[in-house]
């Protein structure tokens, strides 16, 4: 690669070649073995004398930053000093500084560690993903796009993959919109973030679930909104909770995050009802409803919505993987244009290719036999871990009831939310990974109990794990 070296207004310039390939050493872009320019090479491209560099290579040989070999040329040495200030940089990094909102947002790190036993939530099991036939549909569209897309795509998605969202919805949710209606997006934080940009002012309040998905919640108030927690309980979000001066709610009423209950028919229509009486909207998180086992499925809000108050967000990061980043939003006619802008001024569109893979995927049936597949599995791994929950944890959980999505949840009898902090923390001794209610909590209010996904743990590891988990349970000592 060519090493970049300015020498625009320096006066000792033997001075500030040293100095600049040591810097590009020590911060690690240039590495051990890596080549430097020959001396001749360097001179030239900075329309310097041979000497000028010659001078600058010598100080980095005589300390230890470069070795020359003869005939082969000049290279990084094998160990170069490390950790050294570069010259001129401050300590603190800089004088900029970024608006305080965003400095206190801790980066996800706990899907980067591995345990034996992952009954973390969010994580589809990976090795039910369709790999031949994705990377066959990979290839048709980077020949498609190729052969027929323009340098830049449509803001709203590609026309055949919004088709064939509104057909999928249509048929599994029955939610009957047109694909005008669909905007696609690079995963559902995406979605929240058009959303929140378009319907929302500084200083305006919305409402989330208390517990509830900690994402949005931190994505809303780095937008300037008042964020306020309203209780949700087995019936699902306690409407007449929701706080004056709110203009947005946000909920995930077919499989709550992390409850796992949905929200019932009442309930669903007392939401609408305040939307129209508040002039508010609902942004309607359908996560991972794909994935049924029982009983019929409750009208989704946006099926029951008939003054357009209700925008629908969908993902495929559960039904295939994360890594594809494609959700979508349905939103109503009033805001479509706002919503297409606001994605184009995001990022443009999402990747042309993917999409029209996952287009051809859900036209030609490929979505319909792997959800099958994959509803099979999961559902074996449900049932596996509701049957424990109920009976050998039924002294210390109360399992929420629960038919939808990869995660259940119980609430501790007895044991405190400090208790069942330090239970996961000694789990995660034992490689088994959970998740505990009170990481959700919105206020101060925070329930004692526990989530179990079960995507991202093999059906076979389910029994040896939960054994590990029953152990750590049996360690509690509850005060008389």
């Amino acid at each position: 690669m060519t090493l970049h070296v300015s020498l625009v207004g320096r006066r000792n310039l033997s001075v500030e070649i040293y100095r600049q390939v040591r810097d590009a050493i020590v911060s690690g872009a240039l590495r051990p073995g890596d080549r430097v320019p020959a001396s001749r090479e360097l001179a030239a491209a900075l329309d310097v004398s041979r000497m000028t560099v010659t001078i600058a290579y010598e100080r980095l040989s005589a300390e230890g930053f470069v070795v020359s070999r003869v005939g082969d040329g000049t290279f990084v040495g094998p160990h170069p000093a490390q950790g050294q200030r570069a010259v001129g940089r401050r300590e603190d990094g800089g004088a900029l500084r970024a608006r305080r909102e965003w400095q206190s947002i801790p980066l996800p790190t706990s899907f980067t560690q591995p345990a034996a036993f992952d009954f973390r939530t969010g994580i589809p099991d990976r090795s039910l993903f369709p790999q031949a036939a994705w990377r066959r549909l990979l290839a048709r569209a980077l020949k498609a796009a190729c052969e027929t897309g323009g340098p830049y795509g449509d803001p709203a998605g590609h026309p055949d993959l919004r088709a064939a969202i509104a057909r999928h919805v249509g048929i599994s949710r029955g939610v009957i919109v047109t694909p005008d209606d669909v905007t696609v997006t690079n995963g559902t934080q995406q979605a929240l973030d058009i959303i929140g940009r378009i319907l929302l002012r500084p200083g305006d309040g919305i409402a989330v679930e208390d517990p509830g998905y900690v994402v949005p919640r931190r994505l809303f108030r780095t937008l300037g909104s008042r964020v306020v927690g309203v209780p949700v309980d087995r019936e699902g979000l306690v409407v007449h909770a929701i706080p004056r001066n709110v203009r947005v709610v946000y909920v995930t009423p077919s499989h709550q995050y992390p409850l796992g209950i949905a929200m019932t028919l009442a309930r669903r229509r007392s939401l609408l009802a305040w939307a129209e009486r508040h002039d508010g909207a609902v942004i309607e998180d359908d996560y991972d409803s794909e994935f049924r086992f029982s009983d019929r499925p409750l009208e989704p809000l946006r099926t029951l919505d008939v003054a357009g108050r209700v925008i629908y967000v969908g993902s495929f990061s559960k039904t295939l993987l994360p890594a594809l980043r494609l959700g979508f939003m349905i939103t109503p006619p009033s805001l479509r244009s706002a919503a297409h802008a606001a994605k184009f001024l995001s990022d443009w569109h999402s990747p042309t290719v993917t999409q029209i893979a996952l287009a051809e995927f859900l036209e030609t049936g490929g979505f319909g036999r792997h959800l099958r597949r994959v509803n099979a599995v999961y559902r074996e791994r449900h049932q596996l871990l509701t049957t424990a929950l109920a009976t050998r944890f039924d002294a210390d959980l109360e399992l929420m009831p629960s038919s939808t999505g990869l995660h259940i949840a119980g609430i501790a009898r007895k044991a405190s939310v400090n208790e069942i902090e330090a239970l996961a923390r000694r789990a995660a001794d034992k490689g088994v990974a959970i998740q505990t209610l009170s990481f959700f909590a919105t206020g101060e209010r925070a329930l004692a109990g526990i989530v179990l996904g079960y995507g991202g743990i093999m059906t076979t590891d389910i029994e040896e794990g939960l054994r590990r988990l029953e152990k750590c349970f049996r360690q509690v000592t509850y005060p008389r």
